[in-house]
């Protein structure tokens, strides 16, 4: 039975700082769901290039973005965002940073929201609490929703597992919370991150900077389960497993569900 989808992802949140962030929904998501603290992302470990390596399931020297600026891709895959909407599924972007514009194109999105503002605290609560409203009101078949600060004001300002970054991861799990308490019936939610983070950088293959967590929660996943292993690239094809879309030819992930 296909299921709608709400894939959220925390900007450089480690799976320790999701552990130690202090908010009790994190227990809850482990208890209702299957996680994987042990998950890899993608060489280099930078935003721009994880998300595309998340959006099109294959690593940054097949899709050509190293950096965080965007270049048209030579060899172009379809994301995910193409392919749902190829199959008449509903699909919706809600984010905070605008260089992350180019992971879908507007014409096959229903909806995108860009809040630019994620170097001022506040914009995560901002960008979750429209995404609510939104979903309420259209039900997507599948959402994006990025929040921002844990990179930006937590690991680059003060230093990733600071006070103040594990201050940040916790709002935005209190903003998954909200969003997951509010979901209607028949959605599956993803929650993951584009990379980690050491002293106040990243971008190297150190496990610090390259572990992140994946957290399944949904029907077609066991309650309580934790799993080893799983990549960054798995995530656009078990997205379109449980919409009952075949994954893009080009796609080099595994489903994390059967």
């Amino acid at each position: 039975m296909s299921q709608k989808v709400i894939l959220v992802l925390v900007d450089g949140m480690r799976p320790d700082g999701l552990l130690q962030c202090g908010h009790p929904f994190v227990q809850k998501l482990m208890e209702r769901g299957e996680t994987r603290l042990s998950a890899r992302t993608v060489m280099p470990s930078v935003t721009l290039p994880c998300h595309m390596s998340l959006f099109h399931s294959v690593d940054p020297d097949r899709h050509g973005i190293t950096t965080n600026t965007y270049v048209p891709q030579v060899r172009p895959i379809e994301g995910i965002f193409d392919r749902l909407d190829r199959y008449e599924k509903k699909c919706a972007f809600f984010y905070t940073w605008e260089e992350l514009r180019d992971l879908g194109r507007p014409d096959h999105l229903h909806t995108a929201l860009c809040i630019n503002q994620h170097k001022q605290h506040g914009t995560d609560n901002l960008i979750a609490d429209a995404a609510i409203r939104y979903i309420k009101a259209e039900e997507p078949d599948f959402l994006f929703l990025y929040l921002g600060e844990t990179d930006e004001l937590g690991g680059h300002d003060t230093g990733w597992m600071s006070e103040t970054y594990l201050k940040v991861v916790n709002n935005a799990v209190g903003c998954i919370e909200k969003l997951y308490e509010s979901l209607p019936e028949g959605y599956t939610l993803i929650l993951t991150a584009d990379h980690g983070g050491h002293d106040r950088a990243h971008g190297s293959d150190i496990p610090e900077d390259m572990t992140i967590p994946i957290c399944c929660v949904g029907p077609r996943f066991e309650a309580g389960t934790k799993r080893d292993g799983g990549s960054i690239k798995d995530i656009a094809v078990t997205i379109a497993k449980l919409l009952d879309v075949p994954p893009a030819k080009e796609w080099e992930g595994t489903s994390l569900v059967d």
